[in-house]
């Protein structure tokens, strides 16, 4: 039986997203069930579970890929006038500034880094104003700015094919970033990086806190423990626990549905 999730009654961060009652089922499988997550400005949550847990569902509800059954996603504005995400589209959200960034990096790899960035400005896009457009001092601050921030100011000349898979990872979250996003929805960062690029996606997304909202999905759990301020464990698309790293590290239920099954796929390489 699902436990409820309630928001909590008193805060010192207020809310920017709110999920709350949010069912969602495909061909009679429940892949959201009753899912309540409520994410704090500025904060940096990290969310688990094992597969099928509902973690990609989830991404896709917040970010209008898919409409929930029932419930709410909720946007706080600062000005009150909060918006429902589950009555808008796709691109509508993503212009209310949420950005997502999938596991596979999806950048202009003939184009240097540079343009990627500039392509990714959050400017009118329309037809003619592309094709005219030219480059503001702004737009140039903003760029060296996400640059350096991404630790891709050396290569900012370079063709984007040629950078290394935790470099082209950087690169689309420095994409996002350009977007001057309120929230960032990153999945699976450190999938395929070395040790030295798993350190400095840590490094980066600690950086980001405060500025921006973020939501990471991750599995590897060293890499978890390195940015983990608030652990979120899903599990048949419900929140099964929240807390801590350690805390969650050793809770019996955590163990039982996702750390003992990832331990035995350690054992079994």
């Amino acid at each position: 039986m699902a436990l409820m999730q309630h928001e909590p009654l008193y805060r010192d961060t207020p809310l920017i997203l709110s999920v709350s009652g949010v069912n969602k089922a495909f061909d009679g499988f429940k892949a959201i069930n009753d899912l309540n997550f409520y994410l704090e400005e500025g904060e940096l949550r990290t969310v688990i579970g094992p597969n099928g847990a509902g973690k990609s569902t989830f991404m896709d509800i917040i970010t209008g890929r898919t409409r929930p059954d029932e419930g709410t996603v909720t946007l706080h504005e600062n000005d009150g006038h909060d918006k429902d995400l589950t009555k808008l589209r796709e691109f509508e959200i993503n212009r209310l500034g949420i950005g997502r960034k999938f596991q596979t990096p999806s950048i202009y790899k003939s184009h240097t880094v540079y343009d990627n960035l500039v392509l990714s400005l959050n400017r009118d896009r329309g037809v003619f104003k592309t094709l005219f457009y030219r480059e503001t001092a702004a737009d140039r601050e903003l760029i060296m700015e996400v640059l350096k921030t991404v630790r891709l100011d050396s290569r900012a000349q370079d063709l984007a094919g040629l950078l290394s898979h935790g470099q082209k990872q950087w690169l689309e979250i420095g994409m996002l970033l350009a977007q001057d996003p309120r929230i960032l929805l990153i999945d699976e960062p450190a999938a395929g990086m070395s040790d030295e690029e798993t350190d400095r996606t840590g490094e980066l997304l600690l950086s980001l806190e405060k500025k921006h909202s973020l939501i990471v999905i991750e599995h590897d759990m060293e890499f978890i423990r390195q940015i983990a301020r608030k652990v979120t464990v899903l599990h048949q698309g419900h929140v099964l626990k929240e807390g801590t790293f350690e805390k969650v590290k050793s809770d019996p239920q955590v163990i039982e549905v996702y750390l003992g099954r990832q331990g035995k796929k350690d054992e079994s390489k």
